[in-house]
């Protein structure tokens, strides 16, 4: 019997091996030997809004990050801006240095979902421009990450890296239908950094009481070990919601609890509770912290 567990036991590792290498062979080189430099224009799917953006944003987090392709499937940086507003009938250069040099330029202080925001991300930082990203509000931006490999969120109000490297903003978006943007702004200098100061998002108006800063009460959204995916916190901070995350140590390891509130009242959080079980997070629960 003992001989039996052990052979199935080493057949289960095989073969969880065996699965991990082939899914990891199966995802495209992030920097092929032979890049396609042709560039693929995208089909019009989309008339120009935020609500199209926001659809595309949402379906596309987690896609691939791969060197010179602008979708449908993989994407670099300014792959991945120029394949929505694309999608959109809306023609912005291929590179991200060149869509920086174009649409209406503005300060940081006045973005709006959907501008687009580009950051000398060289390690020397002389003023060229690196990288791309989409402004989604709140500090909250997604891009095809070259670090972590794949279309991600991340926050400028949170992320020193980001937040020294930012160098201009772009607004692509027609403010109107009958108005494009227009490349008519003269170049930027690029050789030190903007004055951020990231605009807060309007909050969702939710028919709940509202945090209070002395409260004792909260709704737990989850325990991780490490911090929370950005993706889950841009999910919380979208919906409107207050999110503070406790961390502490649990044998060596590094654990965190994110939690929405706090609230003055159990009744308060109570309230809260099934909202954020059906938006956020399904196993969600009170959570009584002093």
């Amino acid at each position: 019997m003992f001989k039996s567990e052990i052979h199935l036991n080493i057949f289960s590792y095989a073969l969880l091996a065996f699965t991990l290498l082939f899914l990891s062979a199966c995802k495209p080189p992030h920097h092929p030997a032979n890049p396609n430099y042709a560039i693929k224009k995208p089909t019009v799917k989309y008339a120009p809004s935020k609500d199209n953006l926001s659809k595309m944003v949402k379906k596309l987090q987690g896609q691939p990050y791969v060197w010179a392709e602008e979708g449908p499937d993989h994407f670099d940086c300014s792959g991945f801006t120029y394949y929505m507003y694309g999608s959109m009938g809306i023609d912005i250069p291929r590179v991200a240095r060149n869509q920086a040099k174009k649409g209406k330029e503005i300060k940081a202080n006045e973005l709006i979902y959907g501008d687009l925001i580009f950051f000398d991300t060289d390690k020397k930082r002389r003023g060229k421009i690196t990288h791309v990203g989409m402004y989604l509000g709140d500090g909250w931006f997604t891009h095809a990450s070259t670090t972590e490999y794949e279309i991600v969120y991340s926050n400028l109000n949170t992320s020193p890296y980001y937040k020294k490297r930012l160098r201009i903003c772009r607004r692509y978006l027609p403010e109107t239908k009958e108005k494009t943007a227009t490349n008519t702004i003269k170049p930027w200098k690029t050789k030190k950094a903007v004055n951020i100061k990231i605009p807060k998002a309007k909050p969702v108006t939710a028919k709940v009481a509202k945090a209070n800063a002395t409260g004792h009460f909260f709704v737990q959204v989850g325990s991780f070990s490490g911090k929370p995916k950005e993706a889950l916190l841009y999910k919380i901070s979208r919906a409107g919601y207050h999110y503070k995350i406790i961390s502490f140590p649990v044998n060596g390891k590094r654990i965190s609890k994110l939690l929405i509130g706090p609230y003055s009242t159990r009744a308060d959080a109570v309230a809260l509770l099934s909202k954020v079980k059906k938006e956020i997070k399904k196993d969600a629960f009170i959570a009584e912290i002093r």
